[in-house]
């Protein structure tokens, strides 16, 4: 696996950009967080007329080994495949908010425990029926999460052929919030008591139990690397959303990234390709406990605090409107001298 991401610095057009987006008939800054969107969608597309063009949410479902024994779940395993149907059934928030925002939706069976009819609407790229229970064994093999990975971008791949440059990440799977749960503690170094959270819905004593079963799991292995962990605490569509994170970046597409899941596929994304960060806007503060951790782990600044932890990709669905408005508001709002409006004095 060998990724080429380039650096979007470059300061001759960063100075143009940001003589551009001072130019608008505003007070400089006056748009906030939007000016910084705009400057960094400039700098990945390396222009001064940046596009977004056939955004797409793609949401990755697999199944965990752990959820069959629904000690960290309080939904169980066959959840997964069911709220697959409702995906395609057009029922999900994600739906809701891709078709209110003008998204394209793609589900994706990265390893979920159900075999799907062929006719199916979603894209068949299954592992495994579901991964491997850590608590007694790797989750997944080396040649599986490497496989999980080339899947991921195969995708991405596809879906920019296709003439998507903005990509928005969501997922499915029961359990997931326990691997990414391990992996955030394997990446930021932040205990795990601060990186579980009620995940679908667990009370007080749930997470007290949670948090007991994932120490120990923590505690049973000893990954040398980014690869290494994912086989050992992740779950297929993680691993999967990691390939297609990494894949996206080299293709230097937009990346929006959504909550507490997509973010520990980032943080291993990151862990082999640092400067794939570039290319990533957050969407919004999840609800789940240790998000917020995440972000500032990765001094990242999201667009939303909604208090959202339902995951599918739906802070990144409703996210995107305002990604769409910066590069709106850089390349239409007319800027003084054409608009005939008098700039700023010097005068306070």
């Amino acid at each position: 696996m060998t990724y080429h991401i380039e650096s979007i610095t470059n300061p001759e057009l960063e100075a143009k950009l940001q003589h551009k987006i001072n130019l608008k008939t505003k007070p400089i800054g006056a748009l906030g967080d939007l000016e910084q969107i705009a400057f960094q969608i400039g700098c990945i597309q390396q222009t001064k007329t940046p596009k977004i063009s056939n955004p797409t949410i793609v949401v990755f479902a697999g199944d965990h080994g752990i959820a069959t024994k629904n000690e960290v779940n309080p939904f169980p395993q066959e959840v997964t495949s069911q709220m697959v149907y409702n995906f395609v059934n057009g029922g999900a928030a994600i739906n809701i908010f891709s078709s209110t925002n003008n998204l394209n939706l793609k589900i994706v069976d990265a390893g979920v425990n159900h075999t799907f009819p062929k006719s199916l609407d979603i894209i068949n790229a299954k592992i495994d029926f579901g991964t491997k229970n850590y608590q007694e064994e790797p989750a997944m093999t080396l040649e599986e999460c490497k496989k999980a990975f080339s899947k991921g971008g195969d995708i991405i791949s596809k879906l920019k052929n296709e003439g998507t440059n903005t990509i928005g990440f969501g997922e499915m799977g029961i359990s997931n919030t326990s691997s990414a749960s391990l992996l955030m503690t394997y990446f930021t170094e932040i205990p795990i008591s601060s990186c579980i959270g009620s995940g679908t819905g667990l009370n007080s004593e749930g997470i007290s139990k949670k948090q007991h079963i994932l120490s120990e799991v923590y505690n049973k292995y000893d990954p040398q690397n980014a690869l290494e962990a994912m086989s050992t605490f992740g779950g297929f569509e993680i691993a999967m959303l990691t390939g297609a994170i990494l894949k996206a970046a080299e293709l230097k597409m937009i990346i929006v990234i959504d909550g507490f899941i997509v973010t520990a596929a980032l943080l291993t994304a990151l862990a082999i390709k640092p400067n794939a960060l570039d290319y990533c806007i957050f969407a919004h503060n999840s609800n789940e406990k240790g998000h917020t951790k995440m972000l500032e782990f990765l001094d990242a600044k999201p667009l939303l605090s909604l208090g959202l932890r339902l995951g599918e990709g739906t802070g990144a669905a409703l996210a995107m409107p305002l990604v769409q408005a910066s590069v709106n508001f850089i390349n239409d709002m007319a800027s003084f001298d054409t608009a005939g409006v008098s700039e700023e004095t010097t005068a306070k």
